[in-house]
């Protein structure tokens, strides 16, 4: 039986959350459906022109997602201390941004006027609410699936549920668990055998990423370049240095992402790097020889390639309530009921520390 999340995450706190949901009857309503004969693509640009929206204005920093034919996959962390440093007046706008009381004829969300941000901004409980919300995985995760369900029930002349039930989330409590699942996420289409290369699998954030440092590849020559937008923008920055970042909150001014602070200790060319040398561990059926030398992060993480592999490829199924070392799972206890975590068996055989 699971936990309910108010036990394993508490919205005040920063937490880095896997979050999943799956359509009904797992049919694939994101893409080709079999049944049906139906193509239904575009509904992921849905789902990527949400999670734009959203990475926009909520407390929450997006670190990575993958849409597949019946299912998704994000990677949140939540910033109530990035929500704090906004005025009233910010909370209120930005509230009215993602649920608008006003939309323009393509249906995207007016400015909100003087008298709709008083409704908020003046009312000391009503302020309180929507500053909790703005950094709460949930209210992101139930606004997201109640649009695309809505539209998408529309577009199909039917009602009832689209979702098969409420979404599932992880909480991922150490780097190497992060590390772990971002793989697990980007390399999802590979496995479903949508793609065989990273470069070519579209709607993930492994994509949106390389993409971007090709734009910035290209920047960088001396021919005049027309202006593009940065494609992986509304994404967190990968890379973190925790001894020369800037602590603290570390808001975003660019109106894209919630904050500037990235997730990995490592660069993003090595997590390329990392993402494609596991992509061809995980797929016999794909042609490549095996590096000499792993990406540095396997031998600091003092996982084994093989075990490696296994923990990527089997993420969603080793894993339940949190993701981490055995050893830290141990020692957690749920918020309300202070119970212990359950941890896999094959976990603690993957995650061993010893020799």
């Amino acid at each position: 039986m699971r936990k309910a999340r108010c036990e394993v995450i508490d919205s005040s706190e920063i937490n880095v959350v896997h979050v999943y949901n799956r359509t009904v009857r797992r049919c694939f309503l994101f893409g080709q459906d079999p049944l049906t004969d139906k193509n239904f693509d575009h509904r992921k640009v849905w789902i990527e022109e949400w999670l734009e929206h959203f990475a926009a204005h909520f407390g929450i920093d997006l670190l990575t997602f993958a849409v597949l034919n019946n299912h998704f996959h994000l990677i949140l962390r939540n910033r109530p201390d990035v929500v704090r440093t906004w005025s009233d007046t910010e909370v209120a706008r930005r509230w009215l941004m993602i649920c608008p009381h006003r939309t323009d004829k393509q249906g995207k969300p007016m400015a909100p006027s003087e008298a709709e941000l008083n409704l908020i901004r003046n009312c000391p409980l009503k302020l309180a609410q929507t500053r909790e919300r703005l950094a709460d995985v949930s209210w992101w995760m139930r606004l997201l699936c109640q649009r695309i369900a809505m539209r998408s029930n529309r577009e199909d002349q039917a009602t009832g549920r689209f979702f098969e039930e409420r979404y599932k989330a992880i909480r991922l409590i150490d780097e190497a668990s992060i590390i772990a699942c971002s793989a697990y996420v980007d390399l999802n289409p590979i496995r479903a055998e949508i793609c065989q290369t990273i470069e070519s699998s579209e709607h993930t954030s492994a994509r949106r990423r390389i993409d971007s440092m090709r734009q910035q590849h290209q920047a960088e020559r001396p021919e005049p370049k027309s202006f593009q937008r940065d494609p992986a923008a509304f994404l967190s920055p990968l890379s973190i240095d925790e001894k020369s970042d800037p602590t603290g909150p570390c808001a975003s001014d660019q109106g894209k992402r919630c904050s500037e602070k990235g997730f990995l200790a490592m660069s993003l060319l090595d997590y390329i790097e990392l993402l494609d040398w596991t992509a061809r561990q995980s797929h016999r059926s794909k042609r490549g020889k095996t590096p000499t030398d792993l990406p540095p992060v396997i031998k600091r993480l003092g996982i084994a390639p093989d075990d490696w592999c296994e923990l990527v490829s089997s993420f969603g199924r080793l894993f339940h309530h949190v993701a981490g070392n055995p050893d830290t799972i141990d020692s957690m206890r749920s918020h309300r009921k202070h119970q212990r975590f359950r941890v896999h068996r094959r976990v603690r055989e993957l995650m061993s520390t010893e020799d």
